[in-house]
């Protein structure tokens, strides 16, 4: 139980900490096109993320996979510039296709998790119980990412209790504004 502990902390805090600003960032503006009614399919979306970062990490510690840091420093903010321009260039339309949203999530899942392989690698490799700490990292990370997502739908509640059009200019301002943080990102670390 001590190794559960250990490394759903450090899963969690991988989201929850002032250091994760991108990562916080990519799951709200994921998350804030639904409503509380839609939060099944966020759960989905969320675990398809989850899914994605896990399998990199695996595939990583076991040295299956090796992406040079400064590329991946760079595609990260991609993934959030690229949801975030969703947001606003699809915001007309209703989402019909889910299974392309939890594609697209579990692809950037994928790239997020090679942000953060190359010191869960060091930390797990020293661990004999390689399945039990990668399983444990992600429910922290999961557990961190469900409660970021529930303060997006309540904000979205709130706000549409408050004003008929409010989701829509939510979704607008937060993802304007994600797409100036991470356009900032994007340039600050261009590897090229």
């Amino acid at each position: 139980m001590k190794d559960f502990i250990f490394y759903f902390k450090i899963g969690w805090t991988h989201i929850m900490s002032l250091d994760a600003t991108d990562h916080l960032f990519f799951i709200a503006v994921l998350a804030i096109i639904y409503t509380v009614a839609d939060w099944k399919k966020v759960l989905v979306l969320v675990t398809a993320f989850t899914i994605g970062h896990a399998l990199t990490l695996f595939m990583s510690i076991l040295s299956l996979i090796s992406v040079k840091s400064e590329m991946v420093e760079f595609l990260i903010p991609c993934t959030i510039m690229v949801t975030a321009m969703m947001n606003l260039l699809f915001q007309q339309q209703q989402v019909t296709s889910h299974a392309i949203q939890y594609g697209i999530a579990l692809g950037f899942g994928l790239i997020h998790g090679l942000g953060y392989a190359n010191y869960i690698r060091m930390i797990l490799s020293a661990d004999q119980q390689l399945i039990w700490g990668l399983f444990s990292f992600n429910v922290g990370l999961e557990a961190g990412q469900i409660v970021v997502v529930s303060l997006v739908l309540f904000m979205v509640c709130m706000a549409s209790k408050a004003h008929a059009n409010a989701h829509k200019h939510l979704i607008r301002v937060l993802s304007v504004a994600v797409l100036c943080f991470s356009l900032l990102m994007v340039i600050e670390r261009f590897p090229f």
